[in-house]
């Protein structure tokens, strides 16, 4: 019977150690909950802009009109924008001679913008959409340094 009860004794002694170490707080941190970051949509699809444009640029307002039938003219030399591999569509960037992958990108309800897919709407290598339909796309750069040397960029689907 001794051994019996010092096998009690001792069971009893491990389920209270047991219920003191559940109880007791604990050492680890809680995981630390990052900030969500808004999702953007892609609104303009690659298939809608692959292809030839037509391509030319304005610094004023004044000059869209006329800058849109040159755009329309510069067919003869067309600026192709292709799908790109990893389901954006290839132009490039400002300064750049390689063209890089960018998708359309919008929080809504904010504006659209072209750039890169890693990016926020609206970073510095971006272009905002100022208009697009399916035979004009209007871009304007958002860095205000690349915006004075390339100006708003108006692009006429080729026929």
């Amino acid at each position: 019977m001794k051994s019996h009860s010092r096998f009690l004794h001792l069971a009893a002694i491990g389920a209270a150690a047991s219920l003191a170490a559940a109880c007791a707080p604990s050492t680890t941190a809680p995981p630390v909950a990052t900030p969500a970051t808004p999702q953007f949509i892609s609104p303009i699809t690659p298939q809608q802009v692959e292809g030839k444009w037509g391509l030319a640029a304005y610094h004023r307002p004044d000059d869209a009109v006329r800058t849109e039938k040159q755009a329309r003219e510069g067919c003869r030399q067309p600026y192709v924008i292709n799908a790109g591999p990893s389901g954006g569509f290839m132009m490039y960037l400002a300064d750049e001679s390689q063209p890089s992958e960018v998708v359309s990108k919008q929080t809504p309800p904010g504006p659209t913008y072209i750039g890169l897919p890693d990016e926020p709407p609206g970073a510095q290598t971006d272009r905002e959409v100022v208009r697009f339909d399916s035979n004009v796309m209007v871009l304007k750069w958002v860095d205000p340094e690349v915006a004075g040397r390339y100006g708003t960029m108006v692009y006429v689907r080729c026929p």
